[in-house]
């Protein structure tokens, strides 16, 4: 294996030895199948294709200062990846084949995690598709479910470091009683073109409001929002909203140090009565947000102007990654050790 440079990583596919498979044909799973190609043949008329039958999850592996692999809150989301499949009616991945996806990819593929301590990890991608053939509008009575790994870095290229982000009123990611709940292809395929959108104006990631009054904070592009103020650690409550394992994991954390936790409709308003804001998921950890732009409103709503995370934030991130990375002892019981 060519020399990797764990500290410049971007996140990215990056290519490994090894990914995991099962088939679920006759209503049951497959064996496990470890295969060292990228593609998969797929029928022309296989419902992810055409209906959109796609479900994926994101996670981490990390190398601990004690030299050991772990796997951040692996429940979690095999608990998600389930609701996915059953919000768009595909077979449902119990929790012993989706563990043993995870170790054995990972074990398989064990020279691309990264060292401990430069900031990057073993990202896992497990994803399930409809492969059956279907021309009328109805789900797959084929499935695959198939596991790949690639070592990260950071999600934005400023890592933890403030970024500005475009509050977004003429694009929808989901619709309240829709998908966005659950995590599939279509509520990304969404988001792309407003992202691109605030990329192009040199922005990190758009924040979107909520589909039916465009009066509350609802996801914060690919990642849940937070705001701090007042020893408060505050999220939006929605039904368009991602369930995030970051977020749920912080909210834990916040309770833990003594901040009150407050999951509720987040009205654009209270934006300027925060002192730190933030958006949080797998890929990001935390990125803080340093400005939020809010186009029609030609407004502007400034944080950590000294061009730095704030204390609360710094602290979470700092606390989370130190258990992800088996720094501190992991009394939650989040971590898998692969022996």
């Amino acid at each position: 294996m060519e020399n990797i440079d764990w500290k410049s990583l971007p996140f990215g596919y990056f290519k490994t030895d090894y990914n995991v498979r099962s088939y679920w044909k006759n209503g049951e799973w497959g064996d496990l199948e470890i295969s060292s190609s990228e593609y998969i043949n797929i029928h022309i008329a296989a419902t992810c294709l055409h209906y959109g039958q796609e479900a994926f999850e994101g996670m981490k592996a990390f190398r601990g200062k004690d030299g050991k692999i772990r796997i951040f809150r692996w429940k979690e989301n095999a608990k998600r990846f389930r609701r996915s499949a059953a919000g768009i009616m595909m077979a449902e991945v119990p929790d012993e084949l989706f563990l043993e996806a995870i170790k054995t990819v990972v074990k398989s593929n064990e020279k691309f995690v990264p060292p401990y301590g430069n900031g990057a990890a073993l990202y896992i991608r497990p994803l399930l598709i409809g492969t059956g053939a279907q021309v009328g509008i109805s789900p797959a009575k084929e499935y695959l479910f198939i596991v790949f790994v690639g070592p990260v870095g950071p999600y934005f290229k400023e890592g933890f470091k403030p970024v500005s982000i475009h509050l977004v009123r003429d694009f929808d990611r989901a619709a309240p009683l829709g998908t966005g709940h659950i995590k599939v292809g279509g509520n990304y395929a969404a988001s792309l073109l407003p992202a691109d959108i605030a990329k192009r104006e040199g922005f990190a990631s758009v924040l979107f409001l909520d589909a039916k009054e465009k009066k509350f904070i609802d996801e914060a592009g690919p990642a849940n929002f937070f705001g701090i103020k007042d020893n408060t650690y505050i999220t939006p409550d929605s039904s368009s909203i991602l369930a995030s394992i970051t977020n749920m994991s912080l909210r834990t954390l916040a309770e833990e140090m003594g901040m009150k936790v407050e999951q509720r409709p987040v009205p654009i308003e209270e934006l300027e009565t925060f002192d730190e804001v933030g958006a949080c998921g797998t890929a990001a950890v935390i990125s803080p947000i340093g400005k939020i732009y809010d186009r029609e409103k030609d407004k502007v709503y400034e944080y950590c102007k000294d061009g730095k995370a704030g204390p609360v934030s710094t602290k979470l991130y700092k606390k989370l990654l130190a258990i992800q990375e088996g720094e501190v002892k992991d009394v939650n019981g989040w971590n898998y050790v692969i022996e």
